[in-house]
């Protein structure tokens, strides 16, 4: 009569330890030899440029939009939508001068995204949201 096999539920652990132990030898002894590489920099030219301060749309609560030039220093001063466009456009056929979009904190996002869509569709660059930190 045969005896049924017994499986073995064993693992040799040792030469697995061996290839380990000289995977680490070869490694330590290769690693001093290998010189680092070198890194190039971009080098920056000698003249910086400022950023321009952007222009800021604040949207208020009765929808009503203000608009301010940072870069002049200048007082908000109330607009409509199109006489906003009309002057985002003319100051950005001088210089290009991003514009930013606030909001008052119970202005609907949908008459923001309004704001934005009107400004994009009228061809104004480099527009984008303001957010202000809490508590200030």
């Amino acid at each position: 009569m045969r005896r049924a096999r017994k499986s073995i539920n064993q693992i040799n652990v040792v030469p697995y330890i061996d290839v380990m132990l000289v995977l680490l030898v070869i490694f330590m002894v290769t690693a001093p030899l290998v010189s680092p590489g070198e890194i190039e920099l971009p080098s920056v030219g000698s003249r910086l440029t400022a950023p321009v301060q952007p222009l800021e749309v604040t949207l208020r609560t009765d929808m009503s939009l203000m608009l301010r030039d940072q870069a002049a220093n200048s007082p908000a001063v109330r607009v409509t939508r199109e006489d906003l466009v009309a002057r985002i456009v003319a100051k950005q056929a001088k210089q290009e001068q991003p514009v930013v979009v606030a909001a008052d904190k119970g202005a609907r996002y949908e008459d923001v995204l309004g704001v934005l869509d009107l400004l994009q569709r009228n061809g104004v660059k480099k527009v984008g949201l303001l957010a202000r930190p809490a508590g200030s």
